[in-house]
């Protein structure tokens, strides 16, 4: 594995998702490995980039299909499905996990994602809900690479602004006749915190000016390359930001900004703010939505999906949580399955009962009503043979 490589896959299980594309990048473009698509794809994924995702991922599929890898093209339609999930295109989720399992059963996550995606299937409605459309290909059309930047060096005051309703975003670098395209923004966010990383290399510290307010973030430093003075300036920030609490470090390769939210909880759509956020004034008066400090308040109830379980409605979101999309591997399915059976009813533990004995462990199902009134059938993965021992 070459070094770019090992630094990426390291990055992205740090959390350092911009520095994972960055490094992964470079690895790539030595050897286009279905695995560092398939990781880079993760880091796209987490920072909301869907598109580049679903674009590595359909790659890796294809470069796996050739070389003839099963274990390669079942994770490759794993991660199109969590990239189309992320799109909330349900029907395309569910079919890209049911590929996923043709090729490999035991593939790790992948019956906990086909639990969720069915409930957020169900949810929606019939086959005709936009959001249960199946449009995806088993094969995709092969797409070629179009790596997304944002160019913050600018030769006039009338490409920055037109760089700015573009991108929503205020960059300008001076005092440069080559501008580096190579400094450029990323973000990414979890439910406490927001983070912004300007990608710049050897910045010197003492040129760096990081201004933090409730809901703007300004960044201005100078290069040692082309003696650039480049300014970012992100205003308004969609939401407000516990100045507190916020900061900034600095890296031989970025300057990493962390916003904490005043509303944890709340998913940011944008970076900043486009457009005022609605406000329903036929549930509830404005002044009740918002606090002294003129916030929305968030409700962090989450979505139940229906069920046919007597235990009631099931808030996968819940069962699932944030960091069992991508990670699933830190804990398996085992733990997932335990958590299940915990928080069942008798009827549905007395159906995964019976349905794992019964199938020898190749099958499981939540729903006696299905279970109590038929026999499981061993059914092994492809190219096991089942054979019976004396006892």
């Amino acid at each position: 594995m070459s070094g770019a490589a090992i630094k990426g896959k390291t990055s992205l299980e740090q959390g350092d998702y911009a520095s994972a594309i960055q490094y992964l990048s470079e690895a790539l473009n030595t050897s286009k490995a279905p695995n560092w698509l398939l990781q880079r794809s993760t880091a796209y994924h987490r920072i909301g980039q869907h598109d580049n995702a679903l674009r590595d991922a359909n790659k890796a599929l294809h470069i796996a299909i050739k070389r003839g890898k099963r274990e390669l093209i079942a994770e490759s339609h794993h991660r199109r499905g969590i990239v189309y999930h992320g799109l909330k295109q349900y029907g395309n989720a569910r079919m890209c996990f049911y590929w996923a399992r043709k090729y490999n059963e035991k593939l790790p996550g992948l019956t906990m994602w086909l639990s969720k995606v069915t409930a957020n299937y169900e949810a929606n409605g019939s086959e005709q809900a936009d959001s249960n459309v199946i449009t995806v290909k088993e094969v995709p059309d092969v797409v070629e690479e179009a790596e997304q930047k944002v160019e913050p060096a600018l030769s006039s005051s009338s490409e920055n602004e037109k760089d700015k309703s573009k991108n929503g975003v205020s960059t300008e670098c001076t005092n440069s006749t080559h501008p580096s395209s190579k400094i450029r923004h990323e973000w990414y966010q979890s439910k406490n915190t927001v983070t912004v990383n300007i990608l710049a290399k050897s910045v010197p510290k003492d040129t760096i000016t990081v201004d933090i307010q409730e809901r703007s973030l300004d960044v201005s430093f100078t290069t040692t390359s082309v003696h650039n003075t480049c300014k970012f300036s992100f205003d308004p920030l969609f939401s407000n930001i516990d100045i507190s609490k916020s900061g900034y470090r600095i890296t031989p390769h970025k300057i990493e900004v962390t916003l904490h939210k005043c509303n944890p909880g709340l998913k940011w759509p944008n970076l900043q703010l486009s457009e005022p956020i609605p406000i329903d004034e036929s549930t509830e008066s404005a002044q009740d939505k918002r606090g002294d400090s003129g916030n929305i308040k968030i409700q962090s109830q989450a979505p139940v999906y229906p069920t046919s379980s007597k235990s009631g409605p099931k808030n996968w979101d819940t069962v699932v949580g944030k960091e069992a999309e991508d990670d699933v591997d830190a804990d398996g399915p085992d733990a997932f399955f335990k958590m299940l059976y915990k928080n069942a009813d008798p009827d549905t533990k007395r159906a995964m009962i019976k349905s794992y004995q019964e199938s020898n462990g190749t099958s499981l199902s939540t729903q006696w009503s299905d279970v109590g009134s038929r026999k499981f059938e061993i059914v092994p993965p492809e190219g096991v043979e089942v054979k019976k021992w004396d006892t």
